[in-house]
């Protein structure tokens, strides 16, 4: 196992970081879509963020979880894809 998941097991035995992990699942859920959806359309990310009419370090931030995009961005970003966006409740 990675260094990252043995540190990731060890601490998700505390439960406010668990309760505090849990909370983001969504969040890391997107941004793991938007980078595989970019991955598989074969763009960098500049590359994408040409196509969305944003900088590339905008998209970037977002990628690595460290932006809050609004719903008009993800349909920007959708869009670059080749996509459309589809937000579902379940």
């Amino acid at each position: 196992m990675s260094d990252f998941r043995n540190h990731l097991a060890e601490s998700l035995r505390d439960p406010e970081f668990k309760a505090e992990w849990d909370a983001q699942a969504a969040e890391r859920e997107l941004t793991r879509k938007i980078v595989e959806a970019r991955m598989a359309e074969g763009l960098t990310q500049a590359e994408l963020a040409e196509r969305c009419g944003m900088k590339a370090s905008n998209l970037c931030r977002l990628e690595n979880g460290n932006a809050n995009p609004s719903v008009a961005t993800l349909a920007r970003i959708a869009r670059g894809l080749g996509r459309r966006l589809r937000i579902d409740f379940v």
